[in-house]
């Protein structure tokens, strides 16, 4: 073998040296974060502070009196007669509620009154009328956070005739 061969061999890979390199960054950068990700719990559980999750409030369910209206003539003449549950959470929109149930009550009727037997009849109508009272029922009130409060409303009875 001559001199050339021998040093050639005996000199490190440029390549290997660059992946030793690598390894041993990316093995310090993952180190640093482990520590930074691991002190930030301490900290949070060192200063009392709890973790940034929103607060879940409790629902109740607010049973309305059965509404029992004339539906507008399509063929024949028909009535619904409808029980109706407002799902909202415990706050002071339920003291609201009961505060502005005649007017809750009006708009309900109102809204029940302008639907045709054949809206009302199908899984789809019955949706779409859950969610137009319950957007009645939001009208009352002017602040958007009792409005966000009334979830949704539930039939509890549901008879078309």
């Amino acid at each position: 073998m001559s001199e050339a061969e021998v040093t050639e061999k005996s000199k490190p890979n440029k390549k290997g040296k660059l992946m030793v390199i690598i390894i041993v960054l990316l093995a310090l950068g993952g180190g640093i974060g482990g520590t930074w990700f691991y002190m930030q719990s301490q900290i949070d559980e060192h200063t009392g502070e709890e973790p940034k999750e929103p607060v879940k409030k409790p629902t109740t369910f607010i049973a309305l009196d059965i509404f029992t209206v004339n539906l507008q003539p399509k063929e024949s003449n028909s009535y619904l007669q409808v029980g109706l549950t407002i799902k909202a959470h415990e706050t002071e929109v339920v003291a609201a509620i009961d505060g502005q149930m005649p007017e809750i009550r009006n708009r309900i009727l109102l809204l029940l009154s302008s639907k045709e037997a054949t809206e009302i009849s199908t899984i789809i109508g019955k949706q779409q009328l859950t969610t137009d009272i319950t957007n009645e029922i939001k009208q009352v009130f002017d602040s958007e956070e009792m409005q966000d409060d009334i979830l949704s409303v539930l039939f509890t009875s549901f008879v078309i005739q």
